[in-house]
């Protein structure tokens, strides 16, 4: 047992097994598999799908406009006689590859500026005031001024929320940063030698990746809500190209009779943002820091 304690293997079998038991308890917990099983179904709707109904979601007729769901249109048509079923599939490209980027971009920004707030302690006031300063402002205010400045196009919304959730994200990976860096094993790192980016890499990256990821889904499901949001105040990515928020902007005047053009896309958008939160859920479940896993 002793030579087991005193081995150098030591910590990286403790992380092994720590992943092991983490990827057992993700495989029973419910909410994250009910999560993961929505968010399955939309990414290959809306990456298959398209390709299944083959009809060009732009293309118009008019002949066939305000048509109610029916066996040949599944969920209607929209004032221009576009197939909503089509728009609705390839709309979750965009929409949900926005909210990728968002949760990508974010997540990056926001990992540096949290690591070198939390790591380095004389960037950490200036820094945290300039996050603090963000978020005095709603995320969607911020997101309208910039993407008002940008144009509205897919990369705007894009740049735009990103900037609105890097606070959010570097709060949380400073957080963990302030507990990693005052460890037993950060201070046996410094002494024999290693540098702050070794130091970074190696041993505070890896256990802000939990933290992160949770946070991470939670954007996620907020990006996707505010595209809608901004899409529906004339900010979002413009038509034809379809996202579910410009296609429950363009269905706004004709929200009476032809109450389906809405309703579909508002229905994607609330499973994508309920599947995304209960990922959200089950990982944070698992991979809290709080949890002791037995040595």
């Amino acid at each position: 047992m002793t030579d087991l304690a005193l081995s150098p293997n030591r910590p990286l079998e403790l992380a092994e097994r720590r992943r092991f038991l983490a990827l057992r308890k993700l495989a029973a917990h419910r909410s994250f598999k009910i999560g993961l099983l929505i968010v399955s179904v939309l990414v290959l709707a809306a990456f298959i799908g398209p390709w299944l109904t083959g009809i060009d979601p732009t293309s118009m007729r008019i002949r066939n406009k305000f048509k109610p769901p029916s066996e040949q249109f599944l969920m209607g048509t929209d004032n221009y006689g576009r197939d909503v079923l089509t728009r609705v599939l390839y709309g979750g490209q965009l929409s949900l590859g926005i909210g990728f980027f968002v949760a990508l971009l974010s997540g990056i920004a926001g990992t540096i500026v949290g690591v070198v707030a939390g790591h380095f302690r004389a960037l950490d006031a200036y820094l945290m005031r300039v996050m603090d300063a963000l978020l005095a402002f709603p995320a969607i205010l911020v997101a309208i001024g910039i993407g008002a400045a940008l144009g509205p196009q897919a990369t705007s919304i894009v740049v735009a929320l990103a900037v609105a959730y890097v606070p959010r994200t570097a709060r949380v990976v400073r957080a963990s940063t302030l507990v990693i860096r005052e460890m037993e094993y950060i201070e046996a790192a410094r002494v024999s030698g290693a540098g702050n980016l070794r130091i970074i890499v190696k041993h505070i990256l890896p256990n802000c990746l939990g933290p992160l990821t949770v946070q991470l889904t939670f954007v996620f499901a907020y990006a996707i809500l505010a595209e809608a949001a901004l899409s529906f105040l004339g900010i979002g990515p413009p038509p034809p190209a379809p996202s579910w928020g410009n296609i429950i902007a363009e269905g706004r005047d004709h929200a009476v009779e032809a109450w389906w053009i809405m309703l579909f896309p508002g229905i994607a958008i609330s499973l994508a943002a309920l599947g995304m939160n209960l990922l959200g859920d089950g990982l944070r479940d698992v991979l809290d820091p709080r949890l002791k896993i037995e040595s």
